[in-house]
């Protein structure tokens, strides 16, 4: 993908999800696994409703393209040391919703995260697998 359809693709999908289409947005990703690669990018939007709107994006995703849905995993896994809480948090909360081996495995080490809401997400994510 170029750089100037990357642009375009991350301000559209954010302003999609901005206004409330996500459904839209999961039609997009069916249709084109690619996308997956923009995950990281849009969980560090400013904009705080692109980011939650990434996680009921994914609980869609995971619904429908559960083995598809595993290709956001290793761009996910270096969100987990971000330099910035929320994304860390965000990482992982997406990374619950995928739900693999794989993914749960990536947030473990969050538990002794230094902000304690990672952490705190971190735990909750492990916990809610566990039941």
């Amino acid at each position: 993908m170029e750089q100037d359809e990357r642009r375009e693709l991350l301000e559209l999908i954010g302003s999609f999800i901005e206004m409330g289409l996500v459904e839209n947005i999961a039609a997009m990703f069916r249709q084109d696994a690619r996308l997956y690669a923009l995950t990281g990018d849009l969980l560090r939007d400013e904009r705080y409703v692109v980011r939650v709107g990434m996680a009921v994006l994914f609980e869609e995703l995971a619904a429908t393209r559960p083995d598809e849905i595993q290709l956001a995993v290793p761009v996910l896994r270096p969100l987990l040391r971000d330099s910035v809480a929320h994304v860390r948090g965000e990482a992982a909360t997406l990374l619950g919703i995928i739900a693999s081996p794989e993914a749960l495995a990536a947030v473990a080490p969050l538990l002794h995260d230094t902000d304690p809401q990672v952490a705190e997400i971190a735990a909750d994510i492990l916990a809610e697998q566990q039941r």
